[in-house]
């Protein structure tokens, strides 16, 4: 049996020990992230999260040694690459991978870089005089003429599409105009959380975009679990409204006595009475008894003052509409004497 180092013992109990102790755990790339932005991530990190880089078999071997404790941990052991470290946190995978891609910070591309979108020179003037630097951006042929004592660049040039490999004068070129097409910062593969693994792909969200589809989600369930009445803490408030709505309606149509539906009945069968009694009084006066009769002459007596109070008011307009066309006749005579 081949003779293991201690400290490569150590460095497997502690990995596990950090696994076992934390909800989360990602796995990271961190190559190409020179030191000082690797040491501004983890200050940033600090209160949050832990990275650890290790070794490719040392973690793979800490996550197989945890797989007893944590369940289907040991297939994040295939999201490694680069150079692999692990995050160890309490917060929510997305979360996490959110707090990661903010870090991230532009850095100049360098020779046998893999350009991440279109990398676009745009058009315009530079701070170059004239010179070789003109021959050296229409090498890699980008359009470019001396105008005004200084080198113009006179329309967007994409470099480099896409997935391809940035070469050593397009690096160097870039870097002097100031472009800065990489990004550095750590890239979270994969995470681990509650035995299920969430590759980058699905980390990756739009807060807002995402928050709103939960909104609509929960508006369209809970419309069915009204609908289907299906009772629910939510549903259950729509559901009883809904139903003493129409347990009112019902009382009322069929003239059940509740607390509630009496003061509605009641003002509904005083007006079926009244309305009934006038047409009795019609055909046959003496059939009504002296209240009901006094009832039938007050009601009357009110609607003929409110007819009595309309057709007063309507004098008045034509008196109004009398004066107006005096004004009319008035001017007009005034204009006859005026003109002759």
């Amino acid at each position: 049996m081949p003779h293991v180092a201690s400290w490569k013992k150590e460095e497997v109990k502690n990995l596990k020990s950090l696994i076992n102790n934390h909800k989360v755990v990602g796995i990271a790339n961190l190559a190409d992230i020179p030191a000082p932005q690797l040491q501004k991530m983890r200050r940033t990190l600090k209160d949050s999260a832990t990275v650890k880089m290790s070794r490719k078999t040392l973690i793979n071997l800490a996550l197989n040694d945890s797989e007893k404790s944590k369940s289907n941990i040991e297939a994040l052991g295939e999201h490694m690459d680069g150079q692999p470290a692990l995050i160890f946190t309490d917060m929510n995978p997305f979360k996490l991978y959110k707090i990661l891609e903010d870090s991230k910070t532009q850095a100049p591309a360098k020779a046998g870089n893999i350009a991440p979108s279109d990398i676009v020179v745009p058009k315009g003037d530079t701070a170059f005089n004239p010179g070789p630097m003109l021959g050296e951006l229409q090498k890699i042929g980008i359009p470019a003429k001396i105008e005004k004592g200084k080198i113009v660049i006179t329309k967007d040039k994409t470099v480099v599409d896409a997935g391809e490999e940035i070469s050593k004068n397009v690096a160097s070129i870039l870097t002097r105009l100031e472009i800065y097409p990489m990004e550095v910062g750590i890239d979270l593969n994969a995470a681990y959380e509650d035995q299920t693994i969430y590759t980058s792909d699905l980390l990756t969200i739009d807060p807002e975009k995402t928050l709103t589809d939960v909104q609509t989600a929960f508006t369209q369930a809970l419309n069915l679990s009204v609908n289907a009445e299906i009772f629910t803490k939510e549903s259950l408030p729509i559901l009883l409204q809904n139903a003493a709505s129409k347990s009112m309606n019902l009382a009322l149509n069929a003239e059940i006595l509740t607390g509630k539906t009496i003061v509605m009945l009641i003002p509904k069968a005083y007006s079926q009475m009244m309305a009934l009694a006038s047409e009795m009084a019609d055909s046959n006066d003496e059939a009504l008894d002296d209240e009901l009769r006094q009832r039938l002459t007050s009601s009357a007596a009110k609607i003929e003052t409110v007819q009595e109070e309309t057709a007063e008011e309507a004098p008045e307009e034509e008196e109004e509409e009398e004066s107006e066309e005096e004004k009319e006749e008035e001017a007009a005579a005034g204009l006859g004497a005026l003109f002759g």
